[in-house]
C-alpha cells in the first residue's frame, strides 16, 4: 500500500466513522478544498513567508491535502498519476531552455 492509499484510507475510516460521506460530495469537497486553501494563505498574511506560524502551516496544509485526496477518491482517481500527467503536461507547456529561471507564463515565453 503506498503513502497516498495509506492516507487515503485513514481518511475515509475517519469518515465514515462519522458518516460523513453524505457531506462529501464533489462540489462540497472543492468548496472545502479552496476554503481550507484560503486558510493556508492567511498563515502568510502581512508577513513574510519566514514568519508563518509553522504549526498553523502544518494544520492548514494537512486540511488542504485530505480535501484533496477525498476528491480524488471520490472519483476513483489514481492521485500519483494525476500528478504525473500534470507535470508532463507542464513539461511541454515549460520547456527548459524557454522557462528556466522564468516566472512569465507559457504563452509568455
Amino acid at each position: 500500500m503506498s503513502d497516498i492509499d495509506e492516507i487515503t484510507e485513514a481518511l475515509r475510516n475517519f469518515r465514515d466513522e462519522r458518516d460523513w460521506a453524505q457531506f462529501h460530495n464533489p462540489k462540497d469537497l472543492a468548496a472545502a478544498l479552496s476554503i481550507e486553501a484560503g486558510e493556508l494563505l492567511e498563515c502568510f498574511l502581512w508577513k513574510a513567508h519566514a514568519e508563518a506560524d509553522m504549526a498553523k502551516v502544518k494544520e492548514e496544509l494537512a486540511d488542504v491535502l485530505a480535501f484533496a485526496l477525498l476528491l480524488a477518491e471520490h472519483y476513483k482517481l489514481d492521485v500519483r498519476q494525476v500528478v504525473l500527467d500534470k507535470i508532463a503536461k507542464n513539461a511541454l507547456k515549460y520547456p527548459v531552455a524557454k522557462a528556466k529561471g522564468s516566472a512569465k507564463k507559457y504563452t509568455e515565453l
